[in-house]
């Protein structure tokens, strides 16, 4: 292991502040650094979603062990198996043959068989070129009663085009059918691609039931036939970006609306948001837009009085706006002193420059530059971090302890935020032994 002599470590490349940051990266793309907060999903988790599905990976051992370790933490092993690929494999030019036969003994050997296979091929079968339609063909003709979901494990693809979490996604809505509407469908609306159903006091939801529409969503379903009637629907929704490829591709594949409704901080783009679903549907306005921002307003003056003056450190793994949240809690009297990120959404451009002219000094920090594993992790004052990197970076132990902006929507999502705040300011939390649990509102047995 290589050890750092002595001397400090000039954070330049790791830090930034926000007047001198480039948009949209503000770090160079160089040797990474992986903290030990393991919060967010993925594709293991997200594949879980769908039941009575069966994992399979195939892949070298020196890369199954976080996929195994995953299943394994979430208590899900049963739904998990992998087929191990080794070097001869690969010299003998039978990747393909290997892929078949090992996942028929999977099969073979489980005592019931699944409703769909999630088969996940690697960077190996990239690599040399293997005949992916030949394996799909193949397996589908042994086991015509299983759906085979093609997915990806293939994290050198990662920085071009869609990621693999992008990419399980869209795969993962592949087994949706296509067919008429139903009558009963025609007064339901499917929303898809995020790893967190929306809380029952979300805007959305609210605007729905008031409207007499029943809601539908992916992480919720709980059975293989409740998955496949996502697909009937009068409207289908997402409000998650990762998930956004995904459910437009399934809505148009299908040949149903769709609309993209990301979770944020701007009341004039939630009203937006809103107005334009019930244009759309011919809703019926039952929201007091006022009167929401007006109880907004409160709940957020309520928490600046309790948090006061303390320091705000916000991460890009809380919620998909990071931005939007700093500039939300700056304009209503926060300090908001840093904010851990690798990268901006094109989404946040506005708020990027709203920030650079308001708060120029904020600091923008990454969290994977190899710096940042030796950069101090603790500050002069304790801080009040929004997210679990927010609180390791920082060894803070009053954090909000959410990823992916969970079920957070519109006016009823910042309200439940100011809450959540005051909070963390109250109470202390274990902060080493929450953040190295995997997937954040799943079971852990940790």
């Amino acid at each position: 292991m290589l050890k750092r002599l002595g001397g400090t470590v000039d954070p330049k490349g790791a830090a930034t502040a926000i007047k001198d940051a480039e948009f949209p990266v503000p770090f160079a793309s160089e040797l990474e650094f992986n903290s030990p907060v393991h919060g967010t999903w993925n594709i293991v988790h997200t594949g879980m979603q769908v039941p009575d599905a069966h994992q399979i990976y195939v892949c070298a051992d020196n890369c199954m062990r976080g996929v195994v370790l995953t299943a394994a933490e979430m208590n899900e092993a049963e739904r998990f198996s992998f087929v191990i690929l080794k070097e001869e494999h690969l010299l003998n030019g039978n990747l393909e043959d290997i892929t078949i036969e090992g996942v028929a003994d999977v099969i073979e050997r489980l005592e019931q068989k699944p409703k769909a296979v999630f088969l996940f091929t690697v960077c190996l079968h990239h690599f040399l070129g293997s005949d992916l339609e030949r394996i799909y063909d193949e397996l589908g003709k042994r086991f015509p009663e299983i759906c085979f979901v093609r997915c990806f494990m293939d994290p050198i693809m990662r920085k071009s085009g869609l990621t693999p979490d992008q990419k399980l996604r869209l795969s993962m809505y592949d087994p949706l059918k296509k067919g008429t509407v139903t009558e009963e469908g025609q007064r339901r609306i499917s929303i898809l691609g995020s790893d967190f159903a929306l809380d029952e006091t979300s805007d959305l939801k609210r605007l729905l039931r008031c409207n007499d529409y029943q809601i539908k969503e992916s992480p919720v379903c709980e059975s293989w036939e409740d998955y496949l009637s996502l697909s009937d629907c009068r409207m289908m929704l997402n409000c998650y970006p990762s998930g956004k490829a995904g459910t437009e591709w399934a809505a148009e594949r299908l040949g149903r609306p769709f609309m993209y409704m990301p979770s944020c901080f701007d009341y004039d783009e939630i009203i937006g948001q809103l107005e334009a679903l019930s244009e759309s549907m011919e809703l019926l306005g039952v929201l007091d837009y006022e009167g929401e921002k007006e109880s907004c307003e409160a709940a957020l003056h309520e928490a600046l009085l309790e948090v006061g003056d303390w320091p705000i450190a916000i991460d890009g793994t809380f919620h998909p706006r990071p931005m939007g949240l700093a500039r939300l809690l700056i304009s209503h009297g926060f300090y908001v002193e840093r904010i851990y990120l690798d990268a901006i959404s094109p989404e946040e451009e506005n708020d990027f420059k709203w920030l650079q002219q308001h708060a120029p000094e904020l600091m923008l920090l990454a969290t994977v530059q190899v710096k940042m594993r030796v950069l101090p992790r603790k500050t002069e004052r304790e801080m009040l971090a929004l997210g679990q990197k927010a609180a390791w970076f920082t060894g803070s132990r009053h954090f909000v302890n959410m990823v992916q902006g969970a079920g957070l929507y519109g006016f009823d999502g910042i309200r439940r935020l100011a809450h959540l705040m005051v909070e963390a300011a109250r109470e202390e939390k274990e902060t080493p032994d929450l953040v190295i649990r995997k997937g954040w509102g799943c079971e852990s047995c940790i």
